[in-house]
């Protein structure tokens, strides 16, 4: 298992690129499976989640295969002459694709549950595992399992898998959602771009990367209203042709070095994502002193002092993501002053709280508010990543720290962030790569 180290002290100065979205490209490969034929996805990260999604696609009898993606990174590669960053993905989709998704795989990737709406539309039956993904809380399937039930599925679970039927189709409904799951709309639309009649999800998620599968979807010839408002209106059609479309840019990836701008007081210029997608996230780093510009498809965060403490509320979008609370927590952690952190999305966000605490951070959670009063300067110590965020949040911490912070467990973080060291260097940080050192083994 590999680690991170990372030299402490480092100031980040420089430009970086971002590519696509991890949470859009997993979906839209998903979407491929609602028309039968050639769909290429381009701008696609080059990371994990994407290999484990391609087999999953695999072995519903899909045919996958990956080519470089040409302009998609204007930088051309990896920042040390490797391969591009993303890629363009072309998925072959049968007539009659399968229709279950296998535990081995679903386990490893919780987007792989996004299979079930387009082959319940498809196919009238899916068998999935049930998704298993990063530990940061629970994340039930009741909503999907209630919208899908409301537009005429049966469903039912046994031995860990959820299994749904349709055998006379899907029909269209008003659906009310408890809370804007993303993940449940993905699904419901997905399910309701086939089915007989309208369909109306309220309080649906407005993500961009919700805009963005609606915009696939559409392009397929699927019709579909109000993406990017709460209320999404989606009537039914026959059949979905096959499309090429650009995966839109990654936001989490984009703020994640908006963060790290901030907590080493550098000046870094990101490139590919959508200010207007992180307006929150950028202001509160205005509150904390920096300078941000913004253009249409970039910007650039400096700071040439210690941050201000700021408080935070992680809520759907458009408000603060949840993804990037642990770049706010690490934020507030070298801050001057005292910051109110509170995760309303996941239960087990603040489970990598103990890992910075072990980086000297002050931090004191109660339920799901962290109060964390900042420190000058944070101590090097071997932590671990315990999903895809906070490995990448330990890692720009370290560089908060003094001495060198080695960062275990960072398969998380290749499940998000593409060619993540060399970007690091690229701005100037003193970091490596290393295969961690087998564990002894003791016996009794």
């Amino acid at each position: 298992m590999d680690v991170i180290r990372v030299s402490g002290g480092a100031r980040l100065a420089g430009q970086v690129h971002v590519v696509g979205a991890k949470n859009s490209a997993l979906k839209l490969m998903a979407a491929a499976l609602l028309a039968p034929g050639r769909s290429v996805i381009t701008n696609v990260p080059r990371i994990t989640d994407i290999a484990i999604m391609a087999e999953v696609l695999r072995r519903l009898g899909c045919q996958v295969s990956f080519a470089d993606d040409d302009g998609a990174d204007p930088a051309g590669g990896d920042g040390d002459g490797g391969a591009p960053r993303s890629c363009a993905v072309t998925i072959e989709v049968p007539p009659d694709p399968g229709t279950e998704a296998d535990y081995d795989l679903v386990r490893r990737l919780r987007a792989s549950i996004c299979v079930l709406g387009p082959l319940l539309a498809r196919r009238g039956y899916v068998r999935v595992a049930h998704p298993g993904g990063d530990a940061i809380g629970s994340r039930g399937l009741d909503m999907h399992v209630a919208g899908l039930a409301r537009m005429g599925a049966e469903i039912s679970g046994e031995h860990g898998f959820v299994i749904a039927s349709a055998p006379r189709g899907l029909r269209g409904a008003t659906i009310w959602l408890d809370f804007p799951s993303v993940g449940a709309t993905e699904n419901l639309v997905m399910a309701a771009v086939l089915a007989r009649g309208v369909t109306e999800i309220d309080n649906a998620a407005r993500e961009p990367e919700i805009v963005d599968i609606c915009t696939m979807l559409t392009r397929m010839g699927a019709k579909i209203e109000g993406a990017g408002t709460s209320m999404l209106r989606i009537e039914g059609v026959p059949e979905l042709r096959p499309v090429r479309h650009a995966t839109v840019g990654d936001r989490i990836v984009a703020g994640t070095w908006a963060f790290a701008a901030a907590m080493t007081r550098g000046d870094v210029t990101v490139t590919g994502a959508s200010p207007a997608f992180l307006e929150i996230a950028l202001d509160k780093l205005v509150s904390a002193g920096c300078l941000v510009e913004t253009r249409p498809d970039a910007f650039r965060v400096r700071l040439d002092r210690r941050p201000s403490a700021v408080d935070v509320v992680t809520l759907p979008f458009p408000g603060f993501a949840t993804d990037l609370l642990p770049m706010a927590i690490g934020l507030a952690s070298v801050s001057e002053g005292a910051s109110l952190v509170t995760e309303n999305i996941f239960d087990g966000r603040f489970m990598f709280v103990n890992e910075m605490a072990r980086l000297g951070a002050d931090i004191k959670t109660d339920g799901h508010h962290a109060v964390v009063r900042g420190r000058e300067r944070l101590s090097s110590a071997p932590v671990r990543a315990t999903d895809i965020r906070a490995g990448a949040g330990l890692v720009i911490a370290g560089l908060c720290a003094d001495g060198v912070t080695e960062v275990s467990h960072v398969h998380h973080v290749d499940r998000g962030y593409p060619d993540f060291i060399a970007d690091l260097r690229s701005l100037g940080v003193e970091v490596e790569r290393a295969t961690a050192p087998e564990e002894p083994a003791f016996t009794i």
